[in-house]
């Protein structure tokens, strides 16, 4: 395809991604529907350069006005995903003349915004968070929200061992590596054509961050349980908690999607399960789970967050929401939180996990909890960890005696994760 053919479409698809009425990879998805003649190379191409405009708009927006033609074009040449001599050979003198003068400003001599790239209803929480000082974390995290996220994979532990799948995959052409903390985790170098290697299609890996498999590994789930994954979605860590329950017992994964619940079919097929059980609810009060109250062995809630954990893989989430929306999800975690609480027995574990890094969607919504359940007592997440023989336990968790997971993309190379556990009293 010619490069000014490539650079066009680049620019067509950031147009339909900047709207933001729907999900970035769901847009370029029905781009790539409507443009049947872009090959691999292209589309590859075309989501590396939406995506670089979405992580750094800030900036990008920054130097755009002092360019010429479609505002579009200039951002799609700022954060082009392909060879730069395929883009040279796209431009005009007067477009390469200002793309290096746009390259040539140094990043400490931009406004901050400009260097952070995130909006201020998220900036100034992590700001408060993490500190900006030097040797404070607020700098180190916005850096490297600004990458992509490394592709992990979960070995199913039904029936497979992560030595002889890494073996696999590295005769396949694949290199990958155990991941630091998770005993089920392989790290994959590049981004391979998963879907054609064997130990894919027939269920030994699965695609999951290594902080989604630590959530799944805190909820112990163990033989012949009844167990709930509250907010399942698509069905991850249901496929991990089912491989550590080894298919025996009960595993509902619940959610309010259907559309969700359905996209976990193909998934329970490869992975050989047969005690998942999917159900689809109208909200967290419906009567299938007070039919199922006080009989929970473990539960978990990975309550729906802003996602800002996960900005590397989805930067428009931080385009696309703002204050009132936190606030809004704040309060329905703790109300799903609650409700989930019901479905245990006396002994039960509940766990808490967002993927947010926002305190208020999560020590803030812990301490609530807290508060108004009497019944549930607190377990401190390193112990948890260490006694599930987790390397470096200490250094994931954060508050007293190590209370919470805390994964933090700049610190642990995973998503940004925070859990939390209870055990109910009698």
């Amino acid at each position: 395809m010619h490069p000014k053919a490539v650079l066009d479409a680049c620019a067509d698809l950031v147009r339909e991604a900047l709207v933001f009425d729907h999900p970035a990879d769901a847009v370029a998805a029905r781009f790539f529907r409507t443009h049947r003649g872009l090959g691999p190379r292209e589309r590859a191409t075309l989501s590396d350069t939406l995506f670089a405009v979405l992580r750094r708009k800030l900036q990008y927006e920054h130097f755009a006005p002092s360019g010429s033609g479609p505002r579009e074009r200039r951002l799609a040449i700022l954060g082009f995903g392909g060879p730069r001599d395929f883009l040279f050979s796209a431009l005009s003198p007067q477009e390469k003349e200002w793309l290096q003068q746009c390259e040539a400003v140094a990043t400490a001599d931009l406004l901050d915004r400009h260097r952070h790239n995130l909006p201020e209803w998220l900036a100034q929480p992590l700001r408060a968070q993490l500190g900006t000082d030097k040797g404070q974390d607020f700098w180190p995290l916005a850096d490297s929200l600004l990458g992509p996220a490394p592709l992990d994979l979960r070995v199913n532990q039904l029936g497979a061992k992560r030595a002889d799948v890494q073996q696999e995959l590295q005769a396949a052409g694949i290199e990958a590596q155990p991941t630091p903390h998770s005993p089920w985790g392989l790290r994959v170098q590049g981004k391979p054509a998963l879907n054609r290697v064997d130990a894919f299609t027939r269920g030994a890996v699965e695609v999951q961050d290594e902080g989604s498999q630590l959530l799944a590994l805190l909820l112990d789930a163990r033989r012949g349980e009844m167990v709930t994954d509250f907010c399942a979605g698509a069905g991850g860590k249901t496929l991990a908690i089912g491989a550590t329950m080894r298919n025996t017992g009960r595993l509902y994964a619940f959610d309010t999607s259907a559309h969700r619940l359905e996209a976990l079919k193909p998934r329970l097929g490869r992975s050989g399960l047969s005690n998942v059980h999917p159900v689809v609810i109208a909200h967290e009060r419906d009567d299938r789970i007070k039919r199922l109250a006080g009989k929970m062995d473990r539960v978990l809630v990975d309550a729906p967050c802003s996602g800002t954990g996960t900005l590397r893989r989805h930067p428009d989430l931080k385009w696309r929401q703002d204050q009132r929306a936190v606030d809004a999800l704040s309060a329905l975690q703790l109300a799903v939180l609650q409700s989930a609480a019901r479905l245990l027995k006396p002994g039960g574990r509940l766990v808490y996990a967002t993927c947010s890094l926002l305190a208020q969607e999560n020590e803030d919504v812990a301490a609530a909890f807290t508060a108004a359940q009497k019944a549930f007592v607190p377990l401190p997440v390193a112990a948890e960890l260490a006694r599930l023989k987790v390397d470096g336990a200490q250094g994931l968790c954060t508050g007293p005696d190590g209370q919470f997971l805390r994964l933090w993309p700049h610190r642990h190379a995973t998503d940004g994760f925070f859990a939390a556990i209870w055990q109910r009293q009698a």
